[in-house]
Order: structure tokens, then C-alpha cells, then sequence
């Protein structure tokens, strides 16, 4: 049954997401009402074809935050990324580079707002970051980073990549962490059924010394380990 659920589960979702690709390009003219509406509606897509092809069912504990918050996440998979647009109110990424590169998507990614990290240009690209997290902000839409920079096997517990205490010290938010156990079930190429589950931490206000920051983070985001 397993094999049988992704084998109608990847045709589904991969042919879906080409309508909603292009649905996105197209309504870049129009105006960010549409296009976040059309991103926004692939995840949860997404979602509806891992609640009713995979078996795959969501759990979301705590609350949100009623302010624009860094929401720290932990990265298990892709799936808290393909997620992010359901999980938030029309979140602000943060996401390598490269992806911008992907035809179609990465102009789509760029109109809806997203924040490209490009690791090998230093200062400048940290001013740059920091420069268009803060105009977000004022638009009151929440930032997502995986502190981690990368995905990390559940139950392992990962160094938090510098970055993040510096994006927290100049950027001035508070951290709103986030666990989820997304690893057993979806990093895999046959996916499993069973239940995700995002655990929303405690807010953590801003202006705290990095090794503060990055522990209670760290600790936090692993909470479901």
C-alpha cells in the first residue's frame, strides 16, 4: 500500500504544481494579491495530497504570533518548506540562491517575496538580507529561516549556522521557534503515513546575546526529537 500511495502521489502533485507555476508567472502582472493567493494554494494542495493520497496528516500545537516574528524552523525535509506558504500568513523565505535560478519559479519566488541567501558574498549580501527583511516587516509578514542552513536527520541535533544570530542581532525581531518531525515520514522517496507535527514555541524577544539566542533556539526547535 505504501509503494502503491507514492506511485499515485508524485504524478499527482508534480503535474499539479505546473498549473500552479504557471498560474503564479501569470498573475505577477496583476498585482501580490493573486500571486500570493496562487502560491498559497499550491501548498495546500500539497497538503491535501498528502492527506488523502499519502495519509499524511498535520498537527499544529501552540500559538501563533499576533506580530511580524523571525519564525525559526527546524528543516527535517522539503516538506516544511513546500509547506511554509499554508503554515504562515504569507511568509517570507529565506532560501539559497540557486533556486532562484529554476525557470519560472525563481521569477514567481522573487514577485511573491523571498529572501535569497547568497553564502559566498559576505557583507554584502547580510546588508542586502537585512535590508529586505526589514521592508517585509513593515508590511507585517512574517520571516521563515531554517537556522540550520540545512536539512538535518530527526533526532539529530545540528549547530546553528552563523547567520541566523546575525540576522536576529540586525534585524531587530522576535523569534518565534518551531519543531517538527517531519523526517521519518516525508525525507524518503516512499513516503510514510502517520502525523507531522509542528510544535510553535514561546516568542523570544529581541536584543539577546548570540549564545542566548542560539541555545534556546536550538533547544526549542528540537523539542520533538
Amino acid at each position: 500500500m505504501v509503494h502503491l500511495r507514492n506511485l499515485v502521489f508524485y504524478p499527482v502533485f508534480y503535474f499539479g504544481s505546473i498549473f500552479y507555476v504557471l498560474a503564479s508567472v501569470l498573475s505577477i502582472p496583476v498585482g501580490p494579491g493573486p500571486l500570493r493567493s496562487a502560491v498559497a494554494g499550491w501548498a495546500r494542495f500539497h497538503r491535501a495530497c498528502l492527506r488523502n493520497i499519502l495519509g499524511i496528516h498535520i498537527v499544529i500545537e501552540g500559538e501563533y504570533a499576533d506580530e511580524p516574528v523571525f519564525y525559526a524552523v527546524k528543516h527535517e525535509s522539503f516538506f516544511e518548506a513546500i509547506d511554509a506558504p499554508a503554515m504562515y500568513d504569507a511568509p517570507v523565505p529565506f532560501a539559497k540562491y540557486e533556486l532562484f535560478l529554476i525557470p519560472g519559479w525563481g521569477r514567481a519566488a522573487k514577485a511573491y517575496g523571498m529572501i535569497f541567501v547568497e553564502r559566498d558574498q559576505g557583507a554584502k549580501a547580510l546588508r542586502k538580507m537585512v535590508s529586505a527583511a526589514r521592508e517585509y516587516a513593515k508590511e507585517g509578514r512574517p520571516l521563515v529561516i531554517f537556522p540550520e542552513g540545512t536539512r538535518v536527520p530527526h533526532s539529530k541535533v545540528a549547530k546553528l549556522q552563523a547567520g541566523f544570530a546575525g540576522l536576529y542581532k540586525l534585524i531587530g525581531l522576535p523569534v518565534v521557534p518551531v519543531a517538527v518531525n517531519s523526517g521519518p515520514l516525508y525525507h524518503r522517496f516512499w513516503k510514510q503515513s502517520g502525523t507531522i507535527t509542528y510544535k510553535i514555541g514561546e516568542k523570544i524577544p529581541p536584543g539577546l546575546p548570540r549564545a542566548e539566542i542560539e541555545a534556546r533556539v536550538s533547544e526549542a526547535i528540537n523539542a520533538l526529537n
